[in-house]
Protein backbone atom coordinates (compact mmCIF):
# COMPACT_ATOMS: atom_id res chain seq x y z
CA UNK A 1 0.00 0.00 0.00
CA UNK A 2 1.41 3.13 -1.45
CA UNK A 3 1.90 6.30 1.70
CA UNK A 4 -0.63 8.23 0.52
CA UNK A 5 1.04 11.49 1.83
CA UNK A 6 0.57 10.86 5.17
CA UNK A 7 3.54 11.39 7.57
CA UNK A 8 5.36 8.22 8.59
CA UNK A 9 5.08 7.72 11.82
CA UNK A 10 8.53 6.23 13.92
CA UNK A 11 12.17 5.25 12.16
CA UNK A 12 11.74 1.75 13.99
CA UNK A 13 9.15 -0.37 12.18
CA UNK A 14 9.75 -3.31 13.64
CA UNK A 15 5.97 -4.49 14.14
CA UNK A 16 5.19 -7.02 16.84
CA UNK A 17 2.87 -9.00 14.47
CA UNK A 18 3.62 -11.17 11.48
CA UNK A 19 1.78 -11.92 8.24
CA UNK A 20 -0.27 -15.23 8.92
CA UNK A 21 -0.40 -14.66 12.82
CA UNK A 22 -3.57 -14.36 14.79
CA UNK A 23 -4.73 -11.23 16.47
CA UNK A 24 -7.65 -10.03 18.65
CA UNK A 25 -8.64 -6.12 18.06
CA UNK A 26 -8.47 -4.75 20.88
CA UNK A 27 -9.98 -1.06 20.53
CA UNK A 28 -12.19 0.62 17.71
CA UNK A 29 -15.16 -0.84 15.96
CA UNK A 30 -14.02 -4.06 15.86
CA UNK A 31 -13.24 -4.47 19.70
CA UNK A 32 -13.01 -8.02 20.33
CA UNK A 33 -12.83 -9.61 16.87
CA UNK A 34 -10.28 -12.18 16.35
CA UNK A 35 -8.59 -12.71 12.40
CA UNK A 36 -5.65 -13.58 10.78
CA UNK A 37 -2.52 -11.27 9.23
CA UNK A 38 -3.32 -11.10 5.61
CA UNK A 39 -0.18 -8.28 4.96
CA UNK A 40 1.76 -6.09 7.51
CA UNK A 41 3.10 -2.62 6.17
CA UNK A 42 5.78 -1.70 8.71
CA UNK A 43 6.48 1.44 6.91
CA UNK A 44 3.14 2.96 8.04
CA UNK A 45 2.63 0.61 11.27
CA UNK A 46 -0.49 -0.63 9.58
CA UNK A 47 -1.46 -4.15 8.70
CA UNK A 48 -4.45 -6.10 6.92
CA UNK A 49 -6.96 -8.29 8.94
CA UNK A 50 -8.74 -10.43 7.61
CA UNK A 51 -12.33 -9.56 7.86
CA UNK A 52 -11.27 -6.47 10.12
CA UNK A 53 -12.18 -2.77 9.54
CA UNK A 54 -14.37 -3.39 6.19
CA UNK A 55 -15.31 -0.66 4.13
CA UNK A 56 -17.17 -0.02 0.98
CA UNK A 57 -15.40 0.52 -2.33
CA UNK A 58 -17.16 1.85 -5.39
CA UNK A 59 -15.91 0.14 -8.28
CA UNK A 60 -16.56 1.16 -11.97
CA UNK A 61 -16.78 -1.70 -14.35
CA UNK A 62 -13.61 -3.01 -15.27
CA UNK A 63 -12.16 -6.13 -17.50
CA UNK A 64 -12.05 -8.16 -14.19
CA UNK A 65 -15.05 -6.64 -12.47
CA UNK A 66 -17.40 -6.16 -15.66
CA UNK A 67 -20.60 -5.53 -13.42
CA UNK A 68 -18.55 -2.70 -11.40
CA UNK A 69 -20.97 -1.99 -7.98
CA UNK A 70 -19.96 -1.78 -4.29
CA UNK A 71 -16.92 -3.90 -2.89
CA UNK A 72 -16.44 -4.39 0.57
CA UNK A 73 -13.04 -5.37 1.34
CA UNK A 74 -10.71 -4.72 4.16
CA UNK A 75 -8.83 -1.42 5.42
CA UNK A 76 -5.50 -1.76 7.00
CA UNK A 77 -5.32 -1.10 11.07
CA UNK A 78 -3.10 0.08 13.08
CA UNK A 79 -0.65 -2.26 14.73
CA UNK A 80 -0.83 -0.62 18.48
CA UNK A 81 -4.82 -1.75 17.91
CA UNK A 82 -4.12 -5.73 17.58
CA UNK A 83 -2.79 -7.97 20.17
CA UNK A 84 -1.52 -11.30 19.18
CA UNK A 85 -3.27 -14.35 20.21
CA UNK A 86 -1.09 -17.17 22.87
CA UNK A 87 -0.89 -20.36 21.20
CA UNK A 88 -1.37 -21.84 24.48
CA UNK A 89 -4.28 -20.77 25.77
CA UNK A 90 -6.34 -18.80 22.96
CA UNK A 91 -6.07 -15.15 24.71
CA UNK A 92 -4.62 -11.72 23.75
CA UNK A 93 -0.73 -11.64 25.01
CA UNK A 94 2.01 -9.28 24.70
CA UNK A 95 4.79 -10.48 23.00
CA UNK A 96 8.69 -10.27 24.51
CA UNK A 97 11.76 -11.50 22.28
CA UNK A 98 14.52 -14.36 23.77
CA UNK A 99 17.40 -15.41 22.13
CA UNK A 100 17.90 -19.45 21.78
CA UNK A 101 20.89 -21.14 22.57
CA UNK A 102 21.67 -21.75 18.98
CA UNK A 103 21.34 -17.72 18.37
CA UNK A 104 18.25 -17.58 16.67
CA UNK A 105 15.81 -14.44 17.72
CA UNK A 106 12.66 -15.62 18.91
CA UNK A 107 8.81 -14.37 19.90
CA UNK A 108 7.87 -15.09 22.85
CA UNK A 109 4.07 -15.22 24.63
CA UNK A 110 4.11 -13.28 27.52
CA UNK A 111 0.91 -14.81 29.46
CA UNK A 112 2.32 -18.57 28.76
CA UNK A 113 6.30 -18.26 27.82
CA UNK A 114 5.43 -20.04 24.72
CA UNK A 115 7.62 -19.44 22.10
CA UNK A 116 5.57 -18.48 18.88
CA UNK A 117 7.62 -18.91 15.77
Amino acid sequence: MPNKGKKLESHNNKLHVKKEDTVMVITGKDKGKKGRVIAAFPRENRVLVEGINMVKKHAKPSQQNPQGGILTQEAPIHVSNVMLIDPKSGQPTRIGYKVLDNGKKVRVAKRSGEVID
